[in-house]
């Protein structure tokens, strides 16, 4: 399931936020609830969505207490709407409730990306292009976000600078320009025995003319292109190299770029502009 997030960096990850949330105690519960005390919660949905983080919650509910049992009634990817419930929780009550907002914190995020992801596909739901989120992540948080992008039906990007060349405008002005950029940078993979692909970006039907002269990437970046730019664009590269849309892409915009036939669109706001699925754990009476 979290083929993005490898066990021990999503355990280590729960208990930085439980302890950045604890530290000496959950005083409040303590002040007025007895150890022995045990309960019920559910978490409820009060909005329609996708839902996204429902093993995250279950581990933060393990560490937190190994005693609380944790019942989940959904699954990551489905469509919740007001009123459903999600999991249940019951055991010592102090325990559950220093869990919670831990857990809420992942979940609410997680679904909120995974909802606007979800609601992305669905604009462009008639065409052949494919989603993509991109770096613009929160610190300490790229996997998960990732992760809630996939649960939503998108497709992950590089998931940093280390697994793909993306050669964007600051890397070729530095290099002296998009031949230097593409030579250097073939140069650099020979070196290092790397076999990394190579994505370029260029801004303007110029630079996409140079970078066909020289060829040797995998995907052309067509940022901000107008719609009617990029369908130029597009049909002047065939199908030699893929194709990416990027720059300032949004909902309303987003479905005049897919019907260019652009293989890719990329959304930076999927994740660095995302609202929280409002998401509430109550008593269980």
């Amino acid at each position: 399931m979290y083929s993005t997030i490898p066990e021990q960096y999503l355990l280590n990850h729960i208990k930085l936020a439980l302890e950045e949330d604890i530290r000496d105690g959950d005083h409040s519960s303590l002040a007025c609830i007895s150890k022995s005390t045990t309960d019920k919660a559910k978490l409820i949905a009060k909005q329609e969505g996708i839902i996204c983080g429902i093993e995250i919650a279950k581990r933060v509910y393990s560490l937190v207490d190994k005693d609380i049992i944790f019942t989940p009634l959904m699954n990551d990817g489905d469509r919740i709407r007001k009123g459903d419930i999600v999991f249940k929780v019951e055991g010592p009550a102090i325990g559950i409730l220093t869990a919670e907002r831990t857990a809420l914190n992942y979940m609410q995020r997680l679904s909120g990306i995974a909802t606007a992801t979800n609601d992305y596909l669905e604009i462009i739901k008639s065409t052949s292009a494919k989603l993509l989120d991109t770096r613009k992540t929160t610190p300490s948080m790229r996997l998960f976000e990732k992760y809630a992008v996939k649960i939503g039906g998108g497709h992950n990007h590089r998931i940093g600078l280390y697994d793909m060349i993306m050669l964007k405008d600051n890397h070729i002005d530095f290099a002296g320009g998009i031949e230097e950029a593409i030579n250097k940078t073939h140069h650099y993979l020979r070196e290092n025995n790397k076999t990394l692909k190579i994505e370029i970006e260029v801004r303007s039907m110029e630079e996409l003319e140079k970078v066909l002269e020289i060829g040797q990437v995998d995907r052309i970046m067509l940022d901000n292109f107008t719609p009617k730019q990029t369908l130029e664009a597009v049909q002047r590269i065939g199908r030699r190299y893929e194709t990416e849309s990027s720059g300032g892409i949004n909902k309303e915009t987003i479905l005049s770029y897919a019907k260019t036939g652009v293989d890719y669109i990329s959304v930076g706001s999927l994740t660095h502009q995302i609202l929280s699925l409002d998401l509430s754990l109550v008593a269980d009476r």
